[in-house]
Formats: C-alpha cells, sequence, structure tokens
C-alpha cells in the first residue's frame, strides 16, 4: 500500500474544520482532521511533494519526516496542526488495512465509552469565528437567510464574546443553557466566564476589576445552583488575564467546586502558571497551546498545572498525544483533551482516550452546529449519546467522511478535495 494523493477540504462551521483525505494505491481513504490556522490548507498541500509513494502505515517515520520538512519553519504552532491531520488520515489508513480499530494501534482501550463535556460558551451557541478570530456568518447560513450587516472586530481581550448583559440576565441564560445541556445527559459542562462587560477598564493590561470578578463568580454560582451536584463543572478564561487577578478569581471560585478553571494566563510562562496553580484549591487547566511532548514536559516537571488539556488535533498527532499523556500519568494527573473539531477529529481524539488510562473527558464545542452528525456517512444514530460516544469497532476510524454533505458547507476560496476553489 502506497499514498497515491493527499487532498483537503475545509467546513465553515464555528470554526472552520480541515479535514485531510489520503488517498492510497489500493483504493483505501484515510481521513483526518487538523486544527484551524491561517493558510493552513496550503502546508498540507506541500506534504504530496514527499509523502506520495511512502508506505501509509509507517506512521511514525513519515510523522518524522514531516517535522523535518518543516523544520525550518519553526518547532511549534501551525504546522504541527497539519502534520496532526495528516497523522490520523494515515492512522485510518493502517486501521483499515488491518481490519482494525485505530484504538488498537495506541495501546488497546480501556474503556468503551468516552465521556464528554460539552462546551456551552456563553450561555449560547458559540457565533463562528475566522482562522484569526473575527466573527463571521459562514456562507451557508447567509444562503438560507440575509445576514445584517455589521462590523467585525479583533477583541484582544475576550475570545470571540460579545458585551454582557445585566448580571442578572446573564446568570438566568447561563443556568437555562446548563439545564438543557443536563437534560441531554451530559455530565460535565464548560462556560466562558471571560465576557465583556461595562466593569472592564482596559482591555490591553490583564486586569480584573472587583465589579468584573463579582459578575464572574455569579455566573459560577448560577450554574452551580442549577446543575447541583450530579453535573461537572469547568469554566474558560482564555488566557486573559494577569498571575494575581487569576489567583483572586480561582480563589473566589473555589466554594463551587469547580472541575477545573482553565487557562487563566497567557500560556508561555510556566513559571506564572505554576504560581496561579500553587495559590487556590482550584484545580487549574492547561495545554491547548503546548505542541510536541517537549513543550509539556516544563508544564509537568515544574508542576505548573493540575489537569492536563492537550489538543490532539495540534500537539502532533495521536501517537504524541499518546506519549504525552503517558507523561501526564508519571505524575499523577488527569487529562482532558481539548477539541474544537467535526466528526472526524472528536472521534480520532476518542480513540486516544480510550486507549489512555488518565482521561477525564473529551472536549465537544459543536452543540450548536446542525450539521455535525450529517457528515458522518451513514450514520444511523448521533456520534454522541447521552453525553458519551461509543468507541467504534471497526476498522480505522470507524467513520466515513460524508462528502456529498458536506459540500453545501463548503468555504468558499479553498479547494474541496481537488475541486478547484
Amino acid at each position: 500500500m502506497r499514498i497515491k494523493n493527499i487532498q483537503t477540504a475545509v467546513i465553515e462551521s464555528n470554526y472552520d474544520w480541515t479535514i485531510v483525505k489520503i488517498e492510497a494505491d489500493n483504493g483505501l481513504v484515510g481521513w483526518g482532521e487538523a486544527f484551524v490556522a491561517p493558510g493552513l490548507t496550503a502546508t498540507l498541500r506541500e506534504f504530496n511533494a514527499f509523502l506520495i509513494g511512502e508506505d501509509p502505515r509507517d506512521v511514525d517515520r513519515l510523522c518524522r519526516l514531516m517535522r523535518t520538512a518543516v523544520g525550518a519553519s519553526g518547532t511549534a504552532g501551525m504546522v504541527y496542526h497539519a502534520i496532526s491531520g495528516v497523522e490520523t488520515a494515515l492512522w485510518d489508513l493502517t486501521g483499515k488495512d488491518a481490519g482494525l480499530p485505530i484504538y488498537r494501534f495506541l495501546g488497546g482501550k480501556y474503556r468503551d465509552r468516552v465521556r464528554i463535556y460539552a462546551d456551552c460558551h456563553a450561555g449560547s451557541g458559540l457565533a463562528s469565528l475566522s482562522p484569526v478570530l473575527l466573527p463571521r456568518t459562514p456562507s451557508w447560513a447567509m444562503r438560507r437567510k440575509k445576514a445584517a450587516a455589521r462590523k467585525t472586530e479583533l477583541a484582544t481581550k475576550y475570545h470571540g464574546g460579545q458585551m454582557s448583559e445585566a448580571k442578572e440576565v446573564r446568570a438566568h441564560a447561563y443556568a437555562r443553557r446548563a439545564l438543557e445541556m443536563k437534560r441531554r445527559g451530559f455530565t460535565a459542562l464548560k462556560f466562558d466566564v471571560d465576557v465583556p462587560t461595562e466593569f472592564s477598564l482596559d482591555d490591553y493590561n490583564r486586569a480584573l476589576t472587583r465589579r468584573e470578578i463579582d459578575l464572574m463568580v455569579s455566573l459560577v454560582a448560577a450554574l452551580r445552583k442549577a446543575l447541583g451536584k450530579d453535573v461537572d463543572l469547568a469554566i474558560d478564561c482564555h488566557w486573559n488575564y494577569g498571575v494575581n487577578d487569576a489567583i483572586r478569581l480561582a480563589r473566589a471560585c473555589e466554594p463551587y467546586d469547580l472541575m477545573w478553571l482553565e487557562d487563566p494566563i497567557p500560556p508561555e510562562n510556566t513559571d506564572a502558571m505554576r504560581r496561579v496553580t500553587a495559590a487556590t484549591t482550584t484545580p487549574i487547566a492547561t495545554g491547548e497551546n503546548q505542541y510536541q511532548r517537549h513543550q509539556f514536559r516544563e508544564l509537568l516537571e515544574r508542576e505548573a498545572v493540575d489537569i492536563l488539556a492537550p489538543d490532539f488535533q495540534k500537539v502532533g498527532g495521536l501517537l504524541e498525544g499518546r506519549r504525552i499523556a503517558d507523561m501526564a500519568e508519571i505524575h499523577y494527573l488527569a487529562v482532558a483533551p481539548h477539541n474544537i473539531s467535526g466528526p472526524i477529529g472528536t472521534m480520532a481524539s476518542a480513540h486516544l482516550c480510550a486507549a489512555i488510562p488518565n482521561f477525564l473527558a473529551l472536549e465537544w464545542h459543536a452543540a450548536s452546529v446542525p450539521f455535525f452528525d450529517d457528515l458522518v456517512a451513514g450514520r444511523r444514530a448521533p456520534m454522541i449519546e447521552k453525553g458519551y460516544i461509543r468507541v467504534p469497532e471497526k476498522p480505522g476510524l470507524g467513520v466515513e467522511f460524508n462528502e456529498q454533505a458536506a459540500y453545501k458547507y463548503r468555504k468558499p476560496g479553498e479547494a474541496f478535495f481537488g475541486q478547484p476553489a
């Protein structure tokens, strides 16, 4: 079996879902998904120059070749998004050729079902964001209904958020969304608390006013009251704050028994993250902006994190994710993978989550995407049922990408598996 061609398509969803399709000379097709990034598909196309003719079952060696090929571009960032997407497609081909599911190549499974935590954003569906985090109306949505024109601005302090409503109104919206997702069977939820408010004095200094913290804690309190003790609760801050105010927020949340507080400060300074983690009993989670095992080593050895949250569509692949989980296991830490993917990336992550002992919960960002399950060919039931994914026993990923259904959600200006943009 040899690689014949590598093609891509981009689905315009709440984020861009970049799908990798690798065709082999024996007729098999492997599917993968790469984390969103500007210019990603151009990098993926470049891999054809040296991967065509290679045996796709040499997964680890081919990943090393890809890392070598992009070495001049640096040791982190978008190139690893591309490598991760290709690596999953290689595993899909390997599994199909051997007649085995991917998890078998990652050590076998610890569990038949993978627990999912639903990202509930700011109490409502997440607006669609471009690769540079600008709000947008997807082209397929504009075809359904003419969108109202609006100015798009890149927020430096917030993650695509809108100005907060009155505290009581916002808290009610959060609680309503929490109860909705609880009824759908989820046993773990995450909400954004870094919402823009009139109490913010400066969008650049990473500081929180007392009233901002009070608003954030009121949201947490409303969520905990609505969910009771049956559902685990996490909150996300998207790297927005400085050390001192992150500690103030974490300590203020201690009475509400959070599953974790995610990314309270920027990810680059491990010592700063360690100060936050050491100063509170609220568990601190981070890791979605680290690449390969080398960057996770420092987080773990400096005891700068309580829960590790790598994204398997960007760290360098599923095998690299397995290595990172093994490192976390040495430190007796749980892994709760970040995931903003469509069904291909989500299922790839589920295979790895089944194969690691220290798994906690896998993120799902697409509860508000109406066509998520439509992208799975021949589906008979939703991929996620009552807050869990059942790990497939079919060869490879166990799911096939529905090209016909996906075509109407394609991103303008991007080739669709070889069809011109």
